[in-house]
């Protein structure tokens, strides 16, 4: 939600409206929705860069821009195709679901489980049971990651599972299911995608179901503390940063800048 009108209609006149090809796009699979929940931007002060409200979704029609908005003017723009959701009555969360890093979200298909539980926004994402494995397990080592980041490199824009921010550089980490590992189609792809970010600085880790699955612990844990700590360690603020010690009950080291890494 990036203004203040649309806002305004979902809570007054109970619709938001959604383009045909971005739903196409971006809602394809998660297709039609039973809940519709805003993350509001910066122009929204105080509430802004998290999820505040959210509301039913009672019914869903299929009209124009001109349908919606009669008293504009009838041009090319007037005949794009929206899907009009009609909301019930919008409800404020029992608490906000912030961003850390003050993100800029598109959709995030979710659930309402996930929806209603959620303290930070990486914890709506939902599509694969890989990754939530793995976000658990991040989420118990305070590796504060970003999920389907967007990078562009070279005009080509790239989702990465988890993104992290680190003191000396940034690390992706991808969860490669067993379809996607074993398929030779996608390593000319995967090949170039991982050349690209890696000329813009990125350290990319691939894990695939059975390392998640069965060697979480033994195998992905340590890589990716490794990894993370060779990078200088977490950057958590301008001055502290924090490597990730195994042997400590928390995981933690904490560091400031100023200390020897």
């Amino acid at each position: 939600m990036n203004n203040r009108l649309d806002f305004g209609i979902a809570a007054d006149r109970h619709w938001y409206r959604v383009p045909v090809d971005k739903q196409e796009k971006w809602l394809a699979n998660r297709w039609p929705p039973r809940w519709l929940a805003f993350y509001q931007t910066k122009v929204f002060g105080a509430e802004a860069h998290a999820v505040h409200w959210y509301a039913a979704v009672n019914e869903i029609r299929k009209v124009s821009r001109e349908e919606l908005f009669p008293g504009q003017p009838h041009d090319k723009k007037s005949r794009r195709l929206y899907y009009q959701l009609c909301l019930g009555s919008l409800e404020r969360l029992p608490r906000p679901i912030p961003s850390r890093r003050l993100r800029r979200v598109v959709f995030i298909p979710t659930t309402s489980e996930k929806l209603f539980n959620a303290t930070e926004i990486n914890d709506l994402y939902d599509d694969s049971a890989l990754e939530d494995c793995l976000w658990t397990k991040l989420r118990d080592l305070k590796v504060a990651a970003e999920r389907q980041e967007y990078v562009t490199v070279k005009k080509r824009n790239y989702a990465l599972d988890f993104a992290i921010y680190c003191a000396e550089g940034k690390l992706d980490i991808e969860t490669d299911g067993d379809f996607w590992h074993a398929n030779p189609e996608r390593a000319p792809e995967d090949n170039i995608r991982d050349n690209d970010l890696a000329s813009v600085g990125w350290t990319i880790l691939r894990f695939n179901d059975r390392q998640i699955q069965e060697g979480m612990q033994e195998y992905c844990v340590p890589k990716i503390a490794k990894t993370i700590n060779r990078l200088g360690g977490l950057k958590e603020t301008d001055f502290i940063v924090r490597k990730i010690d195994l042997n400590t009950p928390s995981g933690m080291q904490q560091l400031t800048l100023f200390d020897n890494l």
